[in-house]
Formats: structure tokens, sequence, C-alpha cells
């Protein structure tokens, strides 16, 4: 009976009462069709008119599509499915909520935008790129930031413990996971040190990333050692059955001075003190200089947007003063992505980076689920003679998800594009490189949940320093995997089958 307590956890408890009710629904109206056949008639209608709707909706293709095959293949329960399950966003209240603090920090970050900025831009082309993020996300280009760049998680956390040591005013956590483990104790550790000497130390947690861990008693933990929480979209069975929108962001500022990005959660496996799936590799950024003050802001964002009112963050120019560094090179963007304003600003980052690249293209990503305007700029740029190379993970931490992203490997071969599997174990990492010119590294995956639906954040970095160490990172980490030759044999048709239907769910993956 030692396994009981594993298996009662909040997340499986409400799975399983959502489960209840799907069969319920499926109970109830099957019984009621054969009692009253204007039910039937009445449920053909509505997924009917759900049909006409869907095609009028301006939604992702994909995930429009999934919907239109339940519709249809079953247009007694698809339509009643739809109405139940249709709404892939937040509350009206929290959205509403979200772009008023959005609003806010939008008014701070403007006092940062800098005309100079530009010359450092080698094209108008490129120029227009940079016009786009800061327009669409409202975060600002920077320059004269000191960048480190680190290739493995255990790096960046034993960096991350030594700068929080010396931390005097405040430090925000943002994390989608934070699990049992050596990390998490060496990490409340310090925390609670820091809030004993009167920093304020505030951690957001995702409520369904890190449900296995923060019950009431933990969060009570946290607080008597100084450490104040907040739920990012907390979830509740029957309530709300919407847990499409995770908060996906990795963030730790300190001071406003000094900001860690990347796609390393907290737990032992991150750093490499535990050997689930071999080595794993995550990769990060620090930040030092005014570039942090856009992590600062996202994070206030956030806790604002989901803390209870007497512990909202005020004051935002006093969290605004990063100092300013003497001359660096290059120019960084901090910025962060929501699902709630259908933009698909990463998505679209990502194919500007494809579309403009004339040398090469090297991408670390654990999934590799896309679209097909996001396989088509792939294709199109190796076509050009772009060396577009994607490493993927040798060894996989979810079977399912493995296969689908084997299964678009035989769509981007044959262009020319190179794939390599991290041979030594897990890549975690989310890295874009072009050009020894521009750079993303951060939380942001190439799959739907990631592009379209989670809340991300990442780092932009143009003509840097860290573009180097980058690039000599994912050189060492293609000569340590093993490239994907295009398969020529003819696969067995449920193969095709299988994976034909996994492409139709990918967005829900």
């Amino acid at each position: 009976m030692q396994f009981l307590p594993k298996l009662i956890t909040r997340l499986n408890i409400t799975i399983f009462l959502l489960l209840i009710q799907i069969v319920l629904v499926i109970i109830f109206l099957f019984q009621f069709i054969y009692l009253l056949p204007i039910i039937s008639v009445a449920s053909y209608i509505i997924s009917f008119l759900i049909l006409l709707f869907l095609v009028k909706k301006d939604i992702e293709s994909d995930y429009k599509t999934i919907w239109v095959i339940a519709i249809m293949g079953l247009p007694i329960l698809g339509g009643v499915f739809y109405l139940m399950f249709r709404n892939n966003h937040l509350s009206s209240k929290i959205t509403n909520k979200i772009f008023a603090e959005h609003e806010l920090i939008t008014a701070e970050l403007e006092k940062k935008r800098r005309a100079s900025t530009r010359e450092l831009i080698d094209s108008p082309r490129r120029e227009s790129f940079f016009d786009y993020i800061e327009n669409d996300s409202s975060y600002v280009v920077y320059r004269n930031v000191d960048c480190r760049y680190f290739s493995f998680g255990q790096e960046m956390f034993a960096d991350m413990l030594n700068e929080i040591e010396k931390a005097e005013k405040y430090i925000f956590l943002e994390y989608f996971i934070l699990s049992e483990s050596q990390m998490l104790e060496l990490l409340i550790e310090k925390l609670s040190q820091k809030a004993a000497q009167g920093v304020d130390v505030r951690l957001i947690y995702d409520d369904i990333g890190s449900h296995k861990l923060f019950t009431n008693s933990f969060v009570a933990l946290l607080k008597d050692k100084g450490i104040k929480t907040v739920r990012f979209n907390p979830f509740v069975p029957f309530i709300s059955v919407i847990m499409n929108h995770r908060d996906h962001r990795k963030i730790l500022v300190i001071d406003g001075k000094i900001a860690f990005n990347g796609g390393m959660n907290i737990g032992d496996e991150y750093i490499n003190r535990k050997k689930r799936f071999g080595v794993w590799k995550d990769t990060g950024v620090r930040l030092k200089g005014e570039a942090v003050t856009s992590f600062t802001m996202m994070f206030i964002e956030s806790w604002n947007s989901f803390c209870k009112k007497d512990e909202r963050i005020t004051g935002l120019a006093d969290f605004s003063s990063a100092p300013l560094l003497e001359e660096r090179a290059g120019l960084v963007v901090p910025y962060g992505d929501t699902p709630l304003d259908n933009e698909p600003l990463s998505e679209n980052i990502y194919i500007d980076i494809l579309n403009q690249a004339k040398d090469y293209v090297y991408i670390f990503t654990p999934y590799l689920i896309i679209s097909e305007k996001m396989t088509y700029a792939l294709k199109m740029a190796a076509k050009r003679g772009v060396d577009v190379r994607i490493a993927t993970p040798g060894i996989p931490d979810k079977r399912m998800v493995y296969r689908l992203t084997r299964s678009y490997y035989r769509y981007l071969l044959p262009s020319g594009i190179k794939i390599y599997e991290y041979t030594p174990g897990f890549l975690h990492a989310k890295n874009f490189l072009s050009d020894d010119k521009i750079a993303v590294v951060g939380t942001i995956n190439m799959d739907f949940r990631s592009l379209h639906l989670h809340f991300e954040c990442a780092t932009l970095m143009y003509k840097t320093s860290t573009i180097a160490d980058i690039k000599q990172d994912m050189l060492e980490t293609f000569e340590v995997s093993k490239q994907v030759s295009q398969a020529k044999k003819k696969r067995e048709f449920w193969h095709e089958l299988v994976d034909a239907i996994l492409h139709l769910f990918a967005p829900m993956l």
C-alpha cells in the first residue's frame, strides 16, 4: 500500500473527477437519446452549428482540425464535448487582470527604450525584426549587457547559489517544476537564510508542473521560512477543467541586478545529481545590466496577476533601476510570450531567424512537434543552402512524445536538414543560433504547447560575446550525438497510421 500516497495526488484526483464527468455525460446523452429522439436531433444541430463556428473562428489550424474530426466522427458527443472543453483560455477575469498588469509594466519598460540601439543593427530587415518584437511584446532592446552562457544545468545552479548569497533586497523566482530533491533543499536553505536577513523572497510555481510537491503543508513550511509563494493558474475540479495555459517560464532575479533564464527546472535530474535519462543537458544564461529589468517586470506581472490583493508588488520604479554597465558588445532582448493575445511571438521569432539566415541555423529542442509553417520555414532555409541542424534527445523522457518527435524527421531530412540525437542522454535545452550573429536561449520548445499554449520566456542575443560560447557548445554537442540517416526502406502501414494519428493530436501532447 506504499504506492497510495504517490497515487492519491491532487492532479490524479482531478483527472479522475474529470473522467467521471465525461462518463456521466456520455451515459446521460445515450440514455435520453433513446427516450427522447428530439435530444438526438438537437445534438446534431448543435454539432453542425459548432462546425460552422469553427470554420469561421480564427484559431491555430492544427487545433481546429482536431475538433472538426471529433465532431464529424462523433456528431452526437463531439459538439457537447466541444462546449465542455473548448475554452483553452483562462477566465475573462484573470485574462483582464493579466492584461492590466502588463499595461503597468509596459509603461515602466518604456522608460528603458533607447534609440541608440539601432546603430548596431546591420540591415533594415533585421531592424524591422527588432521593431516587431518591441511593438508586439513591449519588451525592450538593450545594449551594454553582461551575458554569460551555461552549457549544463549544474554549472548554472552553482552560479545561482553564489549570486543568491549576495542578495540584499529581493529574490524573485518563477519556475514550472519544483520537485523534491537535494537541489531544492539547497535552494530553500539559501533562500530561508536570505529571508532571515530581511531579503524579500518570492516564488511563483505552476500549479500543474509542481503539483506533487506543493501541498498546503509545504506552502506553510515555506511561509515559516520567510518565502512567499503564489500558485500560477490554480485548477479546481468541476469548476476549472482548463489546464492548458501553464507557466513554463524559468526566471531568477536578484536585486534587479542579475537575472538567470534557461530550460532548467528545480530537480536533481536537471543538475545531473540523479540519472533518469542518462546525461541531462540543459542550457541557460545569466544577465547583468539594464536588461534584468525586463525579467523583473515579467515576474511582477505574473505575481500581481495571481496573488492576493494585500500581497501585490507596488512601486514598480523601485524595481526597474538596474545599473548601467560599461560598453559591452551587441544587443539583448529578454522577452515573454503569452497565449492570451493570439500572437505566436516565439514561433514568429524562430521563423524570422530561419528566413534571414545565410550560412547556418543550429537548434536544440527536446520536442519537435511543429506546425506546417515552421516545417516550411525549416525546409526553405535548407533548400536555400543554409546549414540547418537540429539536435533532439537520444534517450526519451516521454515515449509517445519521442515517437511523435521522430515522426517529423521524414518531412525534414529530404530537404537536407541534418538531425542529431544526443547520444549521452536527454537534451532539454532550447537553443536557436544563426550565422554567428543571433541566438535565443530560454524555455521555448519547438512544440505546439510552448509555441501556442504556455506562458514562456527567453533571452535573444545579437552580436554579443556569448554567441561564440553558444556555437562552441552546440558544435561539441553535435560531435557526441548520432546523426540520423534518411530511412530508405518502406515503413509498415501500421507504423504510418499510428504516426498520422499522433500528428492529428499533436497540439494536445
